[in-house]
């Protein structure tokens, strides 16, 4: 009996193994996620997003393609542009079955993935750019608020507004600004309507009419006075951008930056009669920061001329804008002074030949600014109450001489003015200038000339007197040694004695004075 059972049971156990083969054979022939695969290398990829398994396939391609409908499923979720990382990686391997996942699940396991990988979100924003400055803003609105805060400063009335236009030069969707008038719009408006409603026939004599009636000069009262145009005085371009949060600038600091004014460099020409105070008084800056910022300039004392190039600095707005007004005022005015040459004097001697006296005129001018600096002005009527009397000045055509210290180094031991005697007998006011030199040291003619006294002369030891051609006299005391005679003609640079200790003195030098009318002045102001 219990053979029996046991044959019963192997029965039992080979049936029930010979059902499940049967069942796994039928379940690989039919269930779609496992079938036999062909066998030609690498035909089952697992497929990973950023490390992670999202699922098994036959294909890379379909992955690609999940990752595509993940991403897309993404963006959804947002107005704005998403960003998230997702890197696929596959894992081949050759098997004869195998189950293979639905493009639906691993498109859903992506999903995930890029979802705990998601950066922030880029949201879509407009970058202005100004020169060199650059700036973020959220949204047009928010260009134009900030563009029409420059125009604002100027414009009180709001006849202006600024307007963004595609550039078609540009091969990027660039938007450029330009500031258009309220008034111009209304004009166009109303001629847009007038060629609509007028007849061609009464347009065209209207015209010919306009031509024939002969224009008339405006009264004071016919001018606008006022604001007649505005522009931007720098490029402004907009371009669209996907940036984060923090890259956009509130509104309201990219107004101050923009409107607010900054020390920038520029390039000042001098001109003629400029001195460096005049030039840094001018441009309202510290002297010391203009000798500062020029390399060529040592001190205050350096010599500018005509044409030089000097770096200043001058207030400022990131934006500039350029505007016209025309103004009325009336004014006293000078007239131009007239000159007289005089081909016998120097250019130093002038004399008025008569004075002046202003005028009044009333006057309707355009002036144009770029920002607060006027940078031309153009008269479009003037009338003169009275007239301006012109200031007549005779004046010199001829060079006058030129004068060069007497010898070569030496120590200026003694300058011009006040002083202690320095030995008895001396004057305690100096009426010239002293420089320490070796006794026998060349004493040269300071410029050209005649010379009036050679020999003794009391307190100056032996001394030398030269006339000059322009009134000038100039003086040489202390000599060891006379080399001219009175009467003989002298040319700038010529020896004309040795240098010495003779008459008051406390030691080897040459006095050196320069007369004006008599008079001692400082020499070290006539020296070339």
């Amino acid at each position: 009996m219990i053979k029996k059972l046991t044959r019963h049971y192997k029965k039992l156990k080979i049936g029930y193994i010979k059902v499940a083969m049967a069942a796994i054979f039928i379940s690989m022939l039919f269930l779609p996620n496992y079938r036999k695969l062909e066998s030609t290398g690498d035909n089952i990829f697992t497929v990973y997003l950023n490390g992670e398994q999202v699922g098994v396939t036959e294909d890379p391609k379909n992955a690609e393609l999940c990752l595509i409908d993940a991403r897309r499923r993404l963006a959804g979720t947002s107005d704005e542009l998403v960003l998230a990382d997702g890197e696929v990686s596959y894992e081949g391997s050759e098997i004869l079955w195998g189950t293979v996942d639905d493009t639906a699940d691993i498109t859903a396991n992506m999903l995930a993935v890029l979802r705990r990988n998601v950066k922030e979100t880029l949201n879509r924003s407009y970058t202005v750019k100004i020169n060199e400055y650059t700036v973020n803003l959220a949204s047009t609105e928010e260009v134009l608020a900030l563009l029409q805060a420059s125009v604002d400063r100027y414009d009180t009335e709001h006849q202006y507004y600024v307007e963004l236009t595609l550039d078609g030069s540009r091969e990027l969707n660039t938007l450029a600004a330009q500031i258009c008038s309220e008034e111009e719009r209304e004009k166009e408006e109303e001629e847009a309507q007038q060629v609509m409603t007028d007849a061609g026939v009464v347009a065209e004599m209207d015209n010919m009419f306009d031509e024939v009636e002969p224009e008339v000069e405006k009264d004071f009262s016919d001018y606008d006075l006022g604001l007649k145009s505005l522009s931007f005085g720098d490029t402004v371009e907009v371009v669209e951008a996907y940036l984060q949060n923090y890259e956009i600038t509130p509104l309201d600091q990219a107004i101050e930056e923009v409107t607010k004014e900054q020390e920038k460099e520029q390039i000042y020409e001098v001109v003629s009669g400029d001195t460096l105070s005049q030039i840094a008084e001018k441009n309202e800056i510290p002297l010391a920061d203009l000798i500062a910022m020029n390399e060529t300039i040592e001190d205050e004392n350096s010599i500018i001329r005509v044409g030089d190039e000097l770096t200043v600095t001058v207030p400022e707005p990131e934006l500039s804008v350029e505007r016209t007004e025309e103004m009325y005022y009336e004014e006293d005015y000078e007239a131009d002074v007239i000159y007289v040459d005089n081909d016998d004097w120097y250019t130093t001697q002038t004399k008025t030949l008569q004075e002046p006296s202003a005028g009044h005129r009333k006057v309707v001018v355009d002036v144009a600014y770029r920002n607060n600096e006027e940078m031309s002005r153009e008269i479009l009527k003037e009338e003169v109450t009275y007239e301006a009397v012109a200031k007549i000045v005779e004046r010199g055509t001829k060079i006058p001489p030129t004068y060069i210290k007497p010898i070569s180094g030496g120590r200026l031991s003694s300058g011009f003015g006040g002083r202690k005697a320095p030995t008895r007998g001396a004057s305690t006011y100096h009426k010239g200038v002293d420089w320490a030199t070796p006794v026998g040291t060349a004493v040269m003619a300071s410029s050209a000339g005649t010379v009036a006294k050679a020999g003794w002369g009391s307190g100056y030891g032996y001394v030398v007197y030269i006339n000059h051609a322009d009134g000038r006299q100039t003086r040489y005391g202390h000599l060891s040694k006379v080399l001219v005679s009175p009467g003989q003609t002298v040319s700038q640079g010529q020896k004309i004695a040795l240098s010495g200790n003779t008459g008051v003195s406390t030691g080897p030098h040459v006095h050196f004075e320069i007369l004006i009318n008599g008079t001692q002045v400082n020499p070290l102001n006539y020296l070339n």
